[in-house]
């Protein structure tokens, strides 16, 4: 047996824009190889795209988190297994993940998601003036692309935007590794009273919000409400701000992107595509687990190995994407994986894409000579944690 890799290979992610190069070996030698997780669990890494979609789109492979290994630690500490939680069904196999799933795909589908365009656009544009009236040089990410998503998916969800003090803290804690650990849970505690605090209040007064719509199905313990509330906030907004930013980040660094897109905004929603493939800012967390001995590739994975797979190394596979390393705005990316793959995508991708046209199209148009405030390597990066990042995006204009 090929001697394991460290879970921290996988991580040591140098580059701005590209994942770790140990994945360009992987995919080439070993697509499946062995991985030893933060707990000591000897299990398995899959790097080629070809493997990452079977894995994820066979129900053999279970993603509850009473049963696998965590490829991650979070603060510095092993994640534990531990029972499942009511409510969050990202961790969950059907059916209760079904159970929980359907009451909410209604609110995320194309069309229903295509109707907020107006509303995302005009947020959109308010975030502009705010850019404008700061003046430049501005950080992209606390004028722009922070306020943008977080009211979109707020006002969406039904968590006030003006009381975001009592909840943003937490979410930004959960995706920082270097946060302290007992700051981190209290901050989540306190986010928890507080969306039981607003489900109360649903309770008594609905309004034009998922929390309303799932207080009035009658279906769900307030349990079971909070976190759903705390699934959706959490998993929506860091992911779709990176995006947003790493995502203007790559094109002002590939200049010739951009004057191609400049050129023909109409390409807006294949660069898109292609940003996310090219980026793929969700990195670590995507993992499953055996529910009983498996063969793959040529292997067997025995019932109880942890399986993670790594989306970036995916989307940058060169047996799926021609020259994979390279931007390219007119590139077809259909079927790339940066939603995940199977029963669990993501399933707030088509409001995310609703977000990412609105706010890459206001920047382009109000912005024409949109520029970095300081050279590409000197912009700070959150290189760890589950959702890749710049901290901060000085931009001048």
């Amino acid at each position: 047996m090929t001697d394991a890799i460290s879970f921290e290979l996988p991580w040591a992610r140098t580059d701005k824009f590209d994942p770790p190069a140990v994945f360009d070996a992987l995919r080439e030698q070993r697509p499946l190889a062995r991985m030893r997780y933060p707990d000591g669990h000897v299990g398995w890494i899959v790097s080629s795209y070809e493997l990452v979609r079977e894995v994820l789109g066979d129900p053999r492979f279970s993603h509850s988190c009473a049963v696998g290994h965590f490829p991650v630690t979070h603060q510095g500490q092993v994640i534990p297994t531990h029972p499942q939680i009511p409510g969050m069904f990202i961790h969950m196999d059907p059916p209760e993940h079904t159970r929980y799933r359907r009451l909410l795909t209604g609110e995320f589908t194309v069309r229903r998601t295509s109707r907020l365009t107006g509303h995302v656009e005009g947020v959109a544009t308010e975030q502009i003036e705010v850019m404008r009236g700061h003046g430049a040089p501005a950080d992209l990410v606390a004028t722009f692309a922070r306020p943008l998503v977080l009211r979109v998916l707020s006002g969406l969800v039904g968590l006030p935007y003006g009381e975001r003090d009592r909840y943003l803290h937490a979410v930004t804690l959960l995706h920082d590794a270097e946060a302290d650990p007992a700051e981190a849970a209290a901050a989540y505690e306190q986010a928890g009273a507080y969306f039981d605090e607003v489900i109360e209040r649903r309770r008594r007064q609905p309004e034009d919000d998922l929390i309303s719509t799932l207080v009035g199905g009658g279906e769900l313990t307030g349990e079971e409400l909070r976190n759903i509330v705390t699934l959706l906030l959490f998993a929506g907004y860091e992911t779709t701000e990176s995006a947003l930013a790493v995502g203007m980040f790559a094109l002002l660094h590939h200049e010739d992107q951009l004057a191609r897109l400049r050129a023909d905004p109409t390409k807006i929603d294949a660069a898109i595509e292609e940003l996310l493939r090219y980026l793929t800012v969700n990195q670590y967390h995507t993992y499953r687990t055996a529910s009983e001995d498996i063969e793959l590739h040529g292997e067997v994975i025995n019932k109880g190995d942890s399986v993670t797979v790594s989306l970036p190394a995916a989307n940058r596979d060169p047996a799926r994407f021609a020259c994979p390393a390279e931007l390219d705005i007119d590139r077809e990316t259909s079927g790339h994986v940066a939603f995940g793959f199977g029963i669990h995508q993501c399933l707030g991708q088509n409001l995310a894409r609703v977000e990412l046209r609105a706010g890459l199209s206001a920047l382009l148009r109000a912005f024409p000579n949109l520029r970095l405030a300081v050279p590409a390597d000197e912009v700070p990066l959150r290189l760890q944690g589950s959702v890749f990042a710049v901290k901060n995006l000085p931009v001048c204009w």
